[in-house]
């Protein structure tokens, strides 16, 4: 593509608005919905997220803006940690200070990573929080990817294996794949001035090794495995447990399954 032809594009497609999407519902998944969502390749790279065990530590932000180029300091990350705070009124408090790039000490109050204003503005007190979490995430390579979809001119695409990636040279920074996503994984890249997500550190997985952030997690609360291979330990875990997907009702048949999901999260 031509750079006069990449500029027309983008200057047509730029100010284009996407529909708005509504808010999303919480349910567990069936086995059989989970065979449901796997294609036809050997291989269907799978996320699995065990938020009992995420503590806000943001070691997996830090991992995955070294490995993946994302500035450390502009409030931009491909994945990232919220902490949800749930009081006695049944209220909840989220947040997730630079994309949860900071140390957080404990979802029940922990200053570490949380300005002064942060905390006032927050207003509660110990005595009033009924329970306080961490969630982790990221992309869902979804086996149907409304990304996919918008792109005019196919630089979001999904692989065999079923991850979407974003071809820099291609995109033109329409914004259409980042308005339709319905899990607010997408941004506009400072440097590059394209649409960024995570890709499952693809150029990683495709040559044996961990993702960055599940290798920089201490607790294990990421893991990737292929919904495939039934002797996969994340696919043992995905199908024997309960686990549940976020916005189900979108119909992406998102690949990012969560143990011990609250149904605050959003």
């Amino acid at each position: 593509m031509s750079c006069s032809r990449r500029d027309f594009l983008k200057n047509t497609f730029k100010t284009t608005l996407a529909s708005a999407l509504p808010l999303s519902a919480f349910r567990m998944l069936s086995p059989a919905e989970v065979k449901a969502y796997t294609g036809d390749s050997s291989i269907r790279w799978v996320f699995l997220v065990d938020t009992q065990k995420c503590v806000g530590c943001g070691l997996c932000v830090k991992a995955c803006k070294l490995e993946n180029e994302v500035p450390y300091d502009p409030p931009i990350t491909r994945t990232w940690v919220e902490r949800y705070v749930i009081l006695k009124t049944g209220q909840a408090h989220i947040e997730t200070p630079l994309g949860g790039n900071a140390l957080i000490e404990s979802p029940f109050g922990g200053r570490d990573g949380y300005t002064d204003s942060e905390i006032a503005g927050m207003d509660v007190l110990p005595d009033q929080i009924a329970k306080g979490f961490f969630v982790p995430k990221l992309c869902n390579q979804c086996e149907k990817p409304a990304c996919v979809q918008v792109c005019p001119v196919g630089a979001t695409y999904q692989t065999q294996d079923g991850v979407v990636l974003v071809d820099r040279k291609w995109c033109i920074g329409c914004g259409y794949c980042i308005m339709a996503c319905p899990y607010g994984m997408r941004f506009f890249h400072p440097v590059y001035k394209v649409a960024e997500k995570c890709t499952f550190c693809y150029h990683r997985i495709t040559k044996g090794m961990k993702t960055a952030c599940v290798q920089a997690c201490p607790f294990g609360a990421r893991r990737l495995g292929n919904m495939k291979d039934p002797a996969d330990p994340v696919t043992k875990v995905i199908m024997d447990e309960r686990v549940a997907v976020l916005k189900d009702e979108y119909g992406t048949k998102p690949q990012v399954y969560y143990i011990g999901l609250d149904t605050n999260v959003r």
